[in-house]
């Protein structure tokens, strides 16, 4: 590894694409953020992430202020970090007010490779009225990649369209494992066997909890009730959590 990567905490920033060669143009909000907030200087280090595993080392090479701020950079070193052997999904019910976007921003942090909303049927957020679903989504994606870029992540999860619960059991079905969350099961999930490899998905209901024939149908689908511990998270906090907990349990945390 270079000492361009190597090197201690620069500003970070998330783009559409990477610099082809040797010389690059940050514009829009990164650009403005960078020239406007973070007031980054000519020679200043930086960070530039594509949100799929791609990243380059540059330095600032001229700063353009004004009206549509830009940001030259000259590119000091490229690499690709590969994503995680044990990819983790996250079904997210859909919670009212800002707690959907909260539950997006702590999962990202912590490590959530993809990010799917469903529509549970004691949600009381409802996502199923005309464009609301598109707006909605729109809110998420905007707050993964805000959350991918403070915690430094070279991979923004991806947010799937929203599904509602057969969507959710076809998801299930074809995960290597599956677990949800609820606070009755009797198995904790320190104790259950996780698959080294593959895709995880992780089930978060809504604050009222899962509906029995939800559970009843996940189950069938091959998703196993777990517990956290001995208390009731809140839905928008859920899944923090848990990712913390498999993080410490596998090998995505090394």
């Amino acid at each position: 590894m270079s000492a361009a990567r190597d090197a201690g905490p620069r500003p970070f920033f998330v783009v559409d694409a990477l610099p082809d060669g040797e010389q690059g143009l940050l514009t829009g909000d990164e650009a403005r953020h960078a020239v406007t907030v973070l007031r980054v200087r000519e020679g200043e280090h930086l960070v530039l992430t594509d949100g799929r595993g791609g990243a380059t080392a540059c330095a600032a090479a001229e700063v353009r202020p004004g009206r549509h701020p830009e940001l030259a950079v000259t590119v000091l070193d490229r690499w690709q970090e590969e994503p995680p052997a044990l990819r983790v999904t996250v079904a997210q019910a859909l919670v009212k007010g800002d707690r959907g976007e909260l539950a997006v921003e702590l999962a990202t942090e912590v490590g959530a490779d993809a990010i799917v909303p469903w529509q549970a049927e004691r949600c009381v957020a409802r996502w199923d009225q005309p464009g609301r679903a598109a707006k909605g989504r729109e809110r998420w994606l905007s707050t993964a990649r805000a959350a991918a870029k403070q915690a430094r992540r070279l991979w923004v999860p991806e947010i799937a369209e929203l599904v509602d619960i057969a969507g959710l059991c076809d998801l299930v079905g074809r995960a290597h494992a599956a677990l949800v969350l609820d606070a009755g099961a009797g198995v904790p999930l320190r104790e259950v066997a996780l698959p080294d490899t593959g895709e995880l998905v992780v089930v978060v209901g809504p604050e009222g909890g899962l509906a029995g024939r939800e559970l009843e149908v996940l189950g069938e689908a091959g998703a196993r009730p777990v517990r956290l511990g001995g208390t009731v998270l809140r839905a928008s906090t859920a899944a923090a959590v848990t990712l913390g907990a498999l993080g410490a349990r596998t090998s995505r945390w090394t």
